[in-house]
């Protein structure tokens, strides 16, 4: 690189995320705009070029960002993109540190995600209906909940990806990684009604098992709009969303069977303690169950 300007190295670092690392769109969309607005903040702090920044001035991003209102979570990801690009900086010989390296995000309170209780979900997927896109929308939910899949897992999904031999889906996680995942009779069932239907919709030479009313790929907002829909249709208490679907997967699984590694692996998590955060909701509830029926933890009538 002769003499890179500040707009070339980002460019080229966006280059070896899309073509060697092969990151999603969504997840490069992210490192543009948390590095865009880091470059845009150190110009407006009258910063010199990306080889001469220092800890002591990405500590001081941190702190003026977390006083703005932004929370530990997204420092921590602003961060890790701004580790990542020095990491890219350092292998290019274009500078000598990475003065990311060691700069912590404050600590957030850690939220429990939201589940459905089984029995209420199971109440409304068992609801029978003939409308061609309701098919496809009850389809798409039991995946969801059958196999735990992420919204741009699902939509990715090809008819030609589901072995109805095993019973199994091979899907593209994060980081372009793939894992094959177990797929319920009943997702299975759902999936072969919208089947029957989806030729009114999809061209023969149309791959994607869920398409839109035009016979396109279907659209990851069109996911989460026609599951809105849905749930209003079969009468929820509350909106379905595709990650809650995934959540409500997870926790119902580790109650029931307790395997933390399994769990793990059926979600695509490389690290487990992403996974870890389900042994909190699993104690809750175990938790309720004990104050609901341990002859010492309830209160006496007065």
């Amino acid at each position: 690189m002769a003499d890179p300007g500040p707009e070339d190295l980002l460019a080229a670092f966006l280059h070896h995320l899309a073509h060697e690392r092969r990151l999603s769109g969504h997840t490069l969309s992210n490192y543009r705009r948390d590095l865009t607005r880091f470059r845009a903040w150190l110009e407006d702090e009258g910063g010199g070029p990306w080889e001469r920044l220092d800890q002591q001035t990405v500590r001081n991003y941190v702190a003026r960002r977390h006083r703005g209102g932004a929370s530990g979570k997204t420092l921590q990801r602003e961060l890790s993109a701004l580790r990542s690009f020095y990491g890219y900086l350092l292998r290019e010989g274009v500078v000598d540190r990475n003065p990311a390296q060691g700069v912590r995000a404050p600590k957030t309170a850690r939220k429990l995600p939201a589940t459905l209780d089984a029995d209420q979900l199971c109440g409304l997927l068992d609801q029978p209906d003939t409308d061609p896109l309701l098919l496809r929308d009850t389809a798409m939910i039991e995946l969801f909940y059958s196999s735990g899949l992420r919204l741009a897992e699902l939509v990715a999904v090809d008819v030609g990806d589901l072995s109805g031999d095993d019973a199994t889906l091979e899907v593209m996680g994060k980081g372009a990684k793939t894992r094959r995942v177990p797929v319920g009779s009943q997702a299975l069932a759902a999936i072969g009604r919208w089947l029957q239907v989806r030729s009114n919709y999809a061209s023969t030479d149309q791959k994607a098992l869920f398409v839109s009313r035009l016979g396109n790929r279907i659209h990851p907002r069109t996911v989460q709009q026609r599951l809105q829909h849905w749930a209003r249709v079969r009468g929820a208490t509350r909106d379905i969303h595709p990650h809650l679907l995934r959540h409500s997967f997870a926790s119902h699984l580790l109650e029931s069977s307790g395997d933390l590694r399994a769990v793990q692996e059926l979600l695509g998590h490389s690290d487990i303690g992403t996974t870890q955060i389900y042994t909190h909701l699993d104690f809750q509830h175990l938790a309720q169950v004990y104050d609901r029926t341990h002859p010492r933890a309830r209160k006496k009538d007065s």
